[in-house]
């Protein structure tokens, strides 16, 4: 029987340790098989976070190396520097890039380094007990805002994308999502324009993925993608931000 489906080989043979509904195994899967159809998986060096995603070096089928807290970028940014001819990327979540890591991703995309930033955001600290990310949106309840994000007091969430694209450094930055079928369709599309053009050694650039945490959220899987849907995208419009070939917001 001819096979309809198959595991990228860039993705090791072990069940991935992430909740039910989380949408890091999709994201996971998308970027092994761009890896794959771009022929650079040999070549390519991840560098996994703190956070959810800091086992990333157990799935993939590359060269991977952990970072401290937030410093993905800045590690990157050594790996390319000594081997410009790799695909080098970082696979960050918003605690660990939008928190601790923010100097790190602002300065790495200012400086225009020739790198792939996977951002996942998914409005919540999801590893450390659910607490109030620096995405969590006004009126969201968190461990630590049980009330809800007070805007007078923990202010605005930040928009990465729209504030990395005001740099004069990336060269590619869209935000996606992860929420049906369709949009994940189009996140594979921008993942592998992003490696694409580190090939092309275009620069900077940045995929930022919305994702779903039902554990974060107290919500059953399928109420996590609605709730996706119904909160997230009215407050983090999808879309490319930056673009030196054209197309930007």
């Amino acid at each position: 029987m001819q096979p309809v489906f198959r595991k990228s080989e860039m993705l090791v043979d072990k069940p991935f340790h992430y909740c039910p509904g989380c949408t890091h195994g999709i994201t996971h899967r998308l970027v092994a098989e761009v890896l794959e159809e771009l022929g650079v998986g040999t070549s390519s060096v991840g560098v996994a976070p703190v956070g959810c995603s800091v086992l990333a070096y157990e799935y993939f089928n590359c060269d991977m190396h952990e970072a401290a807290h937030g410093r993905a970028p800045a590690v990157a940014t050594g790996i390319k520097r000594v081997l410009p001819d790799n695909v080098v990327w970082t696979y960050q979540g918003d605690g660990d890039l939008a928190s601790i890591g923010t100097a790190e991703i602002v300065h790495a995309a200012a400086r225009g380094e020739n790198i792939t930033t996977i951002f996942i955001n998914n409005a919540i600290y999801g590893m450390t007990g659910g607490q109030m990310a620096p995405t969590t949106l006004e009126g969201q309840k968190a461990s630590t805002s049980p009330l809800g994000r007070d805007l007078s007091v923990a202010g605005y969430p930040l928009k990465v994308s729209e504030m990395l694209s005001q740099l004069d450094g990336p060269a590619y930055i869209e935000r996606v999502s992860m929420h049906d079928v369709k949009h994940i369709r189009a996140a594979k599309k921008a993942i592998k324009k992003a490696f694409e053009y580190q090939t092309q050694k275009k620069g900077f650039t940045m995929i930022e993925i919305l994702s779903t945490c039902p554990t974060g959220w107290k919500v059953t899987p399928p109420a996590a993608m609605k709730w996706l849907e119904d909160n997230m995208l009215p407050y983090y419009p999808l879309g490319v931000y930056k673009d030196i070939d054209g197309g930007a917001k």
